[in-house]
């Protein structure tokens, strides 16, 4: 069994035009997503980039080879960039699976938390998404 890369490298044009969104397009595998600003097309860009290459993954499709930079053929208003993704968090996060983790609280919290009716797994991990930062 051939053993996938923990990080893939591939190569994003982002076109930019007046009072739009900034297009992001891998040429490799034909597909695209955008994003308001920079940072929000480079975010875009990675997470799609993770989506793609875990769903090609999957289903024990080829990985394409990526173009070079340099070959890349561009329009005034477009740049390419060089998109990382470091795939051990894609495949984790496309695992749902719970697993159990032992927390220690002061009995008085415990308390007043049972006496709320409050689920520990579920205020554990709204609080553990909030810390950090995951919208979901």
């Amino acid at each position: 069994m051939r053993k996938n890369p923990d990080r893939y490298f591939f190569p994003a044009v982002f076109t930019y035009e007046n009072d739009r969104e900034i297009a992001v397009e891998f040429p490799n595998l034909d597909v695209a997503t955008c994003g308001k600003d920079d940072a929000d097309a480079l975010l875009s860009a990675r997470e799609l980039l993770g989506i793609t290459l875990f769903g090609l993954e999957e289903d024990g499709e080829d990985i394409p080879t990526p173009a070079k930079l340099s070959a890349l053929s561009l329009a005034p208003n477009q740049r390419a960039a060089l998109i990382d993704v470091y795939m051990p968090a894609v495949r984790l996060a496309g695992v749902n699976k719970a697993v159990t983790r032992t927390v220690t609280i002061p009995a008085w919290l415990n308390a007043a938390a049972l006496a709320q009716g409050f689920n520990f797994s579920q205020v554990l991990q709204e609080a553990l998404k909030e810390r950090l930062g995951i919208e979901a």
